[in-house]
């Protein structure tokens, strides 16, 4: 028992500081247009984005988990160095990203990170990435894209006077328009749980059943749910400690929008990344589809030629591009002279 604790131990904390770093910047997209509209208190915020991670990822995450589980690279390869490889190799590439200001897809560093492992171990599934994985990265933001481009053009400026103002005065008068807003908060953090506690929880629950043995092996699921039920906490402690400065200052160095913007684009993305959950088991970019989509409404309100010229815009095409190659070259290198 000792033993298997001391090989687990450092995964597991590596995948516990991944889980809270994700939670500090997950928390921006699903609640920054309820706390802007003050019609939810800081100190609740932690609490329900927690609660609905926790629901997204037992209810509908069973096919990402399982996607960066064993569909790229058997379970029988995560053994405790190459699960800390490939979790640290993740942390790295994120931490780096942040450091240069640049909000980084986690899904992309755990899928590519995991890629580099499988392919100096010779176990890579390169259907699973060259044919779904990667071909879905590419096509949701392009469908985030021009959902957002088309409501900016052709439906925001009608209901511009309406409902899309920055004056929420007249809130306090409408308990419908506070409800959309809460509800919508929840279902961007349930979708978040769907897809993205599997980074941290899927690579620790193919290391726990490989080194229980056969028995665990066969039965994956409850190895996963229970992989789930310790990482999911930990996006609320992200979120109670990181996750304020990111909530109040998200979107504004693409494009100044008001809450109300943000929660369309919130709830446009979202439903795409659910999508991508459940139907294939897809672990997507949720800052790629965000991105996307105020690139779009950059484009409708200043310009092709303003929106591209942003050095902002500049600095998240080029870190979103080097980032993810990072952490498969890093995981890629450390395993061929570790292992």
């Amino acid at each position: 028992m000792s033993e298997l604790f001391n090989a687990l131990t450092i995964p597991f904390l590596l995948a516990m500081f991944l889980a809270i770093n994700m939670g500090g910047s997950g928390t921006a997209p699903s609640f920054s247009a309820a706390y802007g509209a003050n019609v939810l208190k800081r100190s609740l915020i932690p609490g329900l984005f927690g609660i609905m991670v926790l629901a997204g990822a037992l209810i509908a995450g069973k096919e990402v988990s399982l996607t960066l589980g064993k569909g790229l690279l058997d379970h029988s390869f995560f053994t405790p160095l190459i699960t800390s490889i490939i979790l640290g190799s993740i942390g790295l590439s994120l931490l780096i990203a942040n450091l240069i200001g640049v909000p980084q897809s986690t899904s992309q560093a755990t899928v590519l990170s995991i890629a580099g492992a499988a392919t100096a171990l010779d176990g890579l599934n390169t259907h699973k990435l060259f044919y779904e994985i990667i071909p879905t990265w590419i096509l949701l933001p392009f469908v985030a894209f021009f959902i957002m481009l088309g409501l900016s053009k052709w439906v925001f400026p009608f209901l511009k006077d309406k409902i899309f103002t920055d004056d929420y005065s007249h809130l306090k008068n409408h308990k419908g328009l506070k409800a959309v807003l809460i509800l919508s908060s929840l279902y961007v953090a349930f979708s978040i749980g769907a897809n993205n506690v599997a980074n941290a929880a899927a690579p620790i629950a193919s290391l726990t059943a490989n080194e229980i043995g056969k028995e665990a092996i066969q039965n994956f699921l409850p190895i996963i749910i229970l992989s789930v039920l310790i990482v999911a906490p930990c996006f609320a402690i992200g979120s109670s400690l990181l996750g304020h400065k990111v909530t109040k200052n998200t979107g504004k160095d693409i494009v100044k929008v008001s809450p109300f913007y943000a929660t369309i684009i919130a709830m446009i993305t979202a439903s795409l990344l659910l999508l991508a959950s459940i139907t294939k088991g897809i672990p997507t970019s949720l800052v790629q589809l965000n991105g996307a989509s105020f690139i779009a409404l950059s484009i409708s309100k200043n310009g092709f030629k303003n929106t591209f010229s942003n050095k902002t815009v500049k600095r998240f095409f080029t870190v979103w591009g080097i980032a993810p190659v990072f952490a498969f070259f890093l995981t890629f290198i450390l395993v061929t002279l570790l292992n």
